[in-house]
């Protein structure tokens, strides 16, 4: 470090007189001095302004031309000389020795060129000018299949100077794709698995390509799948199967994937490391349990990888998976439960787990979970009931089982995840009208779903409550149900809801108030008039972007309110005269029903036992 002034110096008149003895010493010596102390090092460099003479000296005919390579690979490695390098005009030399057949300069210009990279923009930006990517790619393919020691350093070294140059910039992640090098690094990490540092260089490329959506398709197209679960088998070290980890789960998100890495025996091993870890409380074992179960859910989700597992309910992974549910481990309860709502999505599977007693295995999980439970786990739980109750043969068994009894302990409940299933799942369910019926008396279920119509901070719950109110009176068709929703304070919600943006929103609100107003108009009235029903039928007819089923119901909905004796709302109505020649009321009502195509009346007025819809009050015996 002493002689490091005068190596410099020495430095700026070698360099020009091009000696390459003289030259090569005081290369040495600047290599010694940055081993010693890199960073005080590439400061004095750095302030003797030598940085620019580096450029000269980086040509392909010199034996120094390496060792220069080296030097600023080493500097590089400071942040505060990365731009400098940049502005010394480095980067296009360095490119253009890429283009050299000498293995070792290509091997220190790849290790400048990545750590110039290494999260700097304008380093990036640099090579990007220059064309360093596509020569470095180039490289890839033509040396893949070589696999002598010297030239997987190469590899390693190229595949990590990619990752410097991509890493979080999805430009230019998007640049390396479009420039094909998915293929070529799958094809290295098949060839190249025995080389530990090829290999793991390779993963981080990987993850950091996968994350991309426009990755997925190339992936899809290699042996990525078979790749990666042959690598995963290999691994003992928790930290190397880590890796692994971290790109199968953004791959894992592609349907096509899914199924590749089904087939390719990725599940098998999840399940056994869930076998072999579950009973663990180390920390790092927890962990991997967590990854391992997440991704089997995740890989569930796909429908061909999910019915290839399901097996007609008697495969040895579903069989695995139902074993979960029972289970001490709240990770395997959340696991099981989350891999039940991904295998119950069609109806076959689902009457399939309903006959075999899934229901009550999950009923019996949200029991443990009742006082202080786990919110994740009756998430899942919920969601899996919701699910199971949709095929329309399921609900009655559900019923008999206690489905609703069991969710409606989980009332109480503050947390918006868990509301928002318990409400899907009880209107799954209450299609029958008896269900509905007990459950649209039961005043604390109601009081609760009018205090969560109100919860404008979780849309989805706020949504699923006034569906649910409506529904209880739609398919009860009972006057009761109709008190106590009144005397709950639920009508105005029901009416806010004919407002919504979504249709079929719009029209279980409609059937429901129709159904208020030919039941129970007298309890409902003065709720109906102060929450604005009349001006509101108005705009609903007068909005040329209203639906015809819309109009229509509406309609409906006035002529049933026309049925009151001297109420407020007929008067309100007269106020229009909606039946007198020359009103704006009738003008407009008029305008919707000649506007409704016959077809229309004939889809929406079908009145037989069978609606398709079941929204239409015309239909409705």
């Amino acid at each position: 470090m002493d002689n490091l002034s005068d190596t410099l110096k020495k430095l700026k008149i070698t360099a020009v007189d091009r000696t390459d003895d003289s030259l090569e010493g005081c290369l040495d010596c600047l290599l010694q001095a940055l081993a010693q102390n890199n960073m005080e090092t590439s400061e004095k460099i750095q302030g003797s302004g030598i940085l620019q003479l580096f450029a000269s000296l980086l040509v392909p005919q010199s034996s120094c031309t390496a060792k220069v390579a080296n030097i600023i690979a080493e500097i590089a490695k400071n942040e505060f000389m990365r731009i400098p390098c940049v502005d010394a005009g480095l980067i296009s030399p360095l490119v253009q020795l890429l283009n050299s057949k000498d293995q070792e300069v290509l091997l220190q210009t790849g290790r400048a060129l990545g750590n110039i990279c290494y999260d700097s923009h304008e380093g990036r930006s640099a090579v990007d000018q220059a064309g360093g990517a596509q020569i470095v790619i180039d490289h890839l393919r033509s040396l893949c299949s070589k696999t002598d020691p010297a030239n997987e350093k190469l590899l390693t070294v190229f595949c990590g100077m990619l990752m410097n140059y991509s890493n979080e910039n999805d430009s230019l992640q998007a640049q390396l794709i479009n420039m094909g090098v998915i293929p070529t690094l799958v094809k290295l990490l098949g060839i190249h698995c025995q080389n530990a540092a090829l290999t793991e260089m390779c993963l981080v490329a990987f993850g950091n390509l996968a994350e991309l959506e426009s990755s997925k398709e190339q992936f899809a197209s290699t042996n990525i799948a078979e790749e990666l679960v042959k690598l995963f088998k290999k691994q003992i070290d928790h930290d190397k199967r880590e890796m692994v980890f971290e790109v199968l789960a953004p791959l894992a998100e592609n349907d096509a994937i899914k199924l590749q890495l089904v087939e390719a025996g990725l599940v098998e091993c999840l399940l056994e490391i869930v076998q072999q870890k579950v009973d663990s409380d180390k920390e790092e074992d927890i962990a991997e349990l967590k990854t391992a179960s997440d991704l089997m859910v995740l890989l569930l989700l796909g429908d061909e990888s999910m019915q290839k597992l399901f097996e007609g309910g008697k495969g040895n992974v579903f069989q695995r998976v139902l074993s979960w549910i029972p289970s001490n481990n709240h990770q395997l309860q959340l696991a099981g439960a989350l891999a039940i709502a991904n295998f119950a999505r069609n109806d076959g599977n689902c009457i399939h787990m309903v006959d075999n007693g899934i229901v009550e295995k999950l009923m019996d999980l949200l029991d443990r979970h009742v006082e202080d439970g786990n919110v994740t786990v009756q998430h899942a739980a919920l969601s899996a009931l919701r699910n199971l109750a949709i095929p329309v043969i399921n609900k009655a068994k559900m019923l008999s089982a206690g489905v609703t009894e069991a969710v409606l302990k989980f009332l109480k409940s503050e947390m918006p995840p868990v509301q928002f299933k318990l409400l899907g799942t009880l209107r799954m369910l209450i299609d029958a009208q008896e269900a509905a019926e007990q459950l649209g008396k039961n005043v604390k279920l109601v009081e609760r779903l009018v205090e969560w119509c109100e919860a404008k901070d979780h849309a989805g719950v706020m949504g699923e409550s006034n569906r649910l109110l409506s529904a209880l009176i739609r398919h009860s068709k009972s006057k009761d149900v109709i008190k106590t929703i009144v005397q709950s304070g639920g009508i105005k919600h029901l009416v806010t809801m004919a407002t919504s943006e979504h249709v079929i929103m719009q029209n279980e609100a409609l059937v429901a108030l129709a159904l208020i107003a030919a039941l129970e108009l007298g309890t409902a009235e003065k709720d109906l008039e102060s929450a604005k029903l009349v001006q509101i039928l108005h705009t609903l007819l007068a909005d040329e972007r209203s639906a015809p089923e819309i109009k229509y119901n509406s309609m409906v909905l006035i002529c049933a309110l026309m049925g009151s004796v001297a109420s407020a709302l007929l008067k309100e109505l007269e106020a229009w005269n909606p039946w007198a020649g020359g009103s704006i009321f009738l003008d407009v009502a008029g305008m919707a029903l000649s506007a409704l195509p016959t077809v229309v009346f004939s889809v929406l007025c079908c009145c037989t036992d069978e609606c398709p819809s079941n929204l239409c009050f015309a239909c409705i015996p």
